[in-house]
């Protein structure tokens, strides 16, 4: 129908314009051509219309869309920095309460820390004294223990033969008799009452009898050497003393008399100046001992405030790391809420500056769009014009557009 209307329209054009010829008589040729070219610059002129309609169009659209857009996201900014405020706010708080838990903390574990640092400067002094002490006392027990080692390596060359030798003899010389005395003296073996050859109606004592005893026995060698050095009975050193200075118990003149008498008589010399040290040194050891139980029970102290310590050391960097975790999340709350107030604020300048805008684009798309519907005819009426009224007067052109409009409508 529409088609129908348009070609109608056409054919009434030509029509006018014979009529026009006759009434002004004038000549004037509607040919077939003239007809063609009617259609040919309708199409061509509806065309290019329609298009730069449409791009106007459009552009309006478009810009008013973009407004609805940025309006919708204003709203949704200002939703966003609403909700953004409340947890930007708790966050701050949640801060501020852990920074105080970790102030007091550090505060706590720098007590802690110095009372460690005291208590391990007292344990470095309890060492230094407690090795000072050990350090004396081995020094000075170094002075023995040489003449020890030596006596008992003089001991262990003793073989069985050498004791037997010693124990056979009927009449011994002064040093061996000397040497075996002083052996019972530390071995606490009691001397046998004989009569005095210098005087038969007294008793004297005899070691000669008991040390020939004390010989066989097969656990002689190892009593000498698992004595108890360290505990010898201040009588039996006593009872030795006097015979150090004997020119008989001199370790020279002994080795001459017998290599078992001589290695007897270096174990009693070792035994009598091992024990003079030790006198000397219990007291240090038993201080040492004193020292040494003090340092240990004061590092067992000191081991219990360090276990402490790292606990709460440990436990503040947990907290630190909370902390650096939460003011990280703070950073990024205020950084965006910082982002939101800007493009909010650009938004609503922008909005607000086209505000007058959006009334005047809506406006000028809907002429558009009439105007898009009204190129049909607009269209149809300029190409009619141009095909076939330019030969006639202006008040005929007038006349006769004014017969097409009408004929549009």
């Amino acid at each position: 129908v529409y088609k129908f209307h348009i070609a109608h329209t056409l054919y009434c054009m030509a029509v006018s314009v014979v009529f026009g010829c006759r009434e002004l008589g004038r000549h004037t040729y509607v040919t077939p051509t003239s007809y063609l070219e009617l259609i040919y610059t309708y199409n061509e002129l509806l065309g290019a219309q329609r298009s730069n309609v449409q791009q106007l169009q459009r552009r309006y659209e478009v810009g008013l869309e973009k407004l609805l857009t940025a309006e919708g996201e204003v709203n949704v900014m200002k939703q966003e920095l609403i909700e953004l405020q409340p947890k930007l706010i708790e966050t701050g708080k949640e801060v501020e309460e852990t920074l105080r838990v970790v102030d007091a903390q550090t505060k706590e574990a720098a007590a802690k820390k110095e009372v460690v640092e005291g208590e391990e400067a007292i344990a470095a002094e309890k060492a230094a004294a407690a090795k000072a002490i050990k350090d004396e006392c081995e020094g000075e027990l170094a002075v023995a223990m040489p003449m020890l080692e030596s006596a008992l390596t003089a001991l262990n060359t003793l073989t069985k033969a050498d004791i037997t030798e010693v124990r056979s003899m009927k009449n011994p010389p002064a040093p061996v008799k000397v040497t075996m005395e002083a052996v019972c003296q530390l071995l606490n073996v009691k001397p046998k009452k004989v009569n005095d050859p210098a005087n038969p109606t007294k008793k004297m004592d005899d070691y000669w009898g008991p040390s020939q005893a004390l010989l066989g026995d097969t656990t002689f060698m190892t009593q000498l050497q698992e004595y108890d050095k360290d505990n010898i009975s201040p009588a039996y050193i006593q009872a030795v003393r006097p015979y150090l200075d004997k020119p008989e118990f001199q370790s020279d003149t002994v080795k001459k008399a017998s290599k078992a008498a001589y290695g007897l008589c270096c174990w009693v010399r070792a035994m009598e100046a091992y024990d003079k040290v030790a006198k000397v040194v219990a007291p240090k050891k038993a201080k040492l001992q004193q020292a040494e139980g003090e340092y240990y029970t004061l590092m067992e102290g000191l081991a219990a405030k360090k276990a402490e310590l790292g606990a709460v050391v440990a436990a503040l960097q947990a907290l630190n790391d909370k902390l650096a975790s939460m003011q990280a999340r703070r950073q990024q709350l205020e950084e965006e809420v910082a982002l939101c107030k800007t493009k909010l604020e650009r938004a609503t300048k922008l909005i607000g500056g086209l505000g007058g805008e959006k009334t005047r684009w809506s406006e000028v798309a809907k002429k558009l769009a009439a105007d898009y519907t009204n190129l049909t005819g607009d269209v149809l009426l300029s190409a009619g014009f141009i095909a076939y009224l330019g030969p006639y007067t202006a008040a005929y052109r007038e006349r006769a557009v004014g017969q097409w409009v009408e004929r549009c409508r």
